[in-house]
């Protein structure tokens, strides 16, 4: 069981929280050691002092604050717990606001809070229970490691969340920093149009477990390959910018792909989505998405008229090609179509037929798995038939 990182009370009012502070995320980048090159002697970082280049003790390490060159302030740890007292040990909420009225970028890390004994859970919980009935966060500052920290803490299912936020100063003002920006907003037409489509197409239920860090799992892989002496392909060229004149003809292409078999069936609309954001897409887009979902619904009911009778025998024919086709037994064909796509595309596919256990395959594991759920799918047809 995990333990917590900060310990103390929350208060509101005159109602105070005892909690513990626990990290609700993990790192899980690929971590190196230093090493001189052609040897396996690894580096260290020592603390030494700049000037004798002697190695120093921690307990010997100050901190100082250089008000000139070379003159510093020493200030001590003691001192500046000294200058914080209590506040250290209490989240004071001060106001609450509508959580949709902070601006994403302000959000900065997230900790789970939990009542520190069974005594303290039925005030946590009208704690929690107020803030979901009024979607509402509390905003509060604390003392943590050394630095304070501006806060939101809000409701989850069974649990309060704290995130911590950037200082307004901190925060930059893109107008300011950015080289480029649009001068206009994009006008109503085809263009707009079509994008809108295309975002609604590709539009789904939040599905965290979907996403994978493909980047981590690559650099796991070249160094599996690298040990085992094999070679890795090196990653693709990103593609080129798109030339507004052509972006009719790529948003078409776009949409059409959206659009296509290979892709999973859209979720149907409005799951799993909360009623402040249902309210907050405005009837305009809930009278778009009416008017798209009578055109899809009339659309399959036309194609499901002109293909009836005609789609098991063509799944045969497409399955007995593959399997002929193949090169080294019955799935090379196969194979060698599911090569040419990317862990994500491969991910996709296992998503669709369930493969179990892909969130942990690697690309070849998930070709393996795809080919051999394949096979197994024509076998079923073949019994059945």
């Amino acid at each position: 069981m995990a333990r917590a990182i900060w310990t103390g009370v929350i208060t509101f009012g005159l109602v105070t929280v005892p909690v513990g502070l626990f990290s609700a995320t993990e790192d899980h980048t690929v971590h190196f050691h230093q090493l001189q090159r052609g040897t396996s002697d690894r580096i260290r970082n020592r603390r030494v002092n700049e000037r004798t280049g002697e190695e120093v003790a921690t307990a010997d390490i100050v901190k100082g604050f250089e008000v000139a060159e070379g003159e510093y302030v020493v200030v001590e740890p003691e001192e500046l717990d000294g200058i914080a007292p209590g506040r250290s040990q209490t989240i004071e909420i001060s106001d609450f606001v509508d959580l949709a009225a902070i601006e994403p970028v302000y959000f900065a890390r997230t900790y789970y809070l939990a009542p520190r004994g069974k005594e303290y859970l039925k005030v946590y919980e009208l704690l929690r229970s107020a803030l979901a009935e009024t979607n509402r966060v509390g905003l509060a500052t604390f003392v943590m490691r050394g630095r304070q920290h501006l806060t939101a803490l809000r409701a989850e299912d069974r649990l309060l969340v704290l995130q911590t936020l950037h200082w307004a100063d901190e925060v930059r003002d893109p107008a300011g920093e950015l080289p480029e920006l649009p001068s206009d907003r994009a006008e109503r037409g085809k263009e707009l149009e079509m994008a809108v489509r295309l975002v609604d197409a590709l539009s789904g239920p939040w599905d965290p477990a979907r996403y994978h860090d493909t980047y981590q799992e690559k650099v796991r892989e070249l160094v599996r390959a690298k040990a085992e002496g094999r070679e890795i392909a090196a990653a693709e060229e990103p593609p080129p910018a798109t030339n507004v004149i052509d972006l009719m003809e790529v948003l078409q292409g776009s949409l059409d792909r959206a659009r296509s078999p290979a892709r999973p069936s859209r979720p149907e609309r409005g799951a799993k989505t909360s009623p402040g954001r249902e309210a907050a897409r405005g009837p305009a887009r809930r009278t778009t998405e009416a008017k798209t979902a009578e055109k899809e619904t009339a659309g399959k009911k036309t194609a499901g008229k002109k293909t009836a009778g005609k789609r098991p025998a063509a799944r045969e024919t497409a399955a007995g090609k593959a399997q002929g086709k193949g090169r080294g037994g019955p799935g090379g064909a196969a194979r060698s179509e599911l090569r040419r796509l990317s862990k994500a595309e491969l991910y996709q596919r296992a998503t669709d037929q369930d493969v179990s256990g892909r969130s942990r395959m690697s690309r070849e594991e998930l070709i393996e798995a795809l080919a051999g759920s394949g096979r197994r799918g024509k076998s079923r047809r073949k019994t059945a038939a």
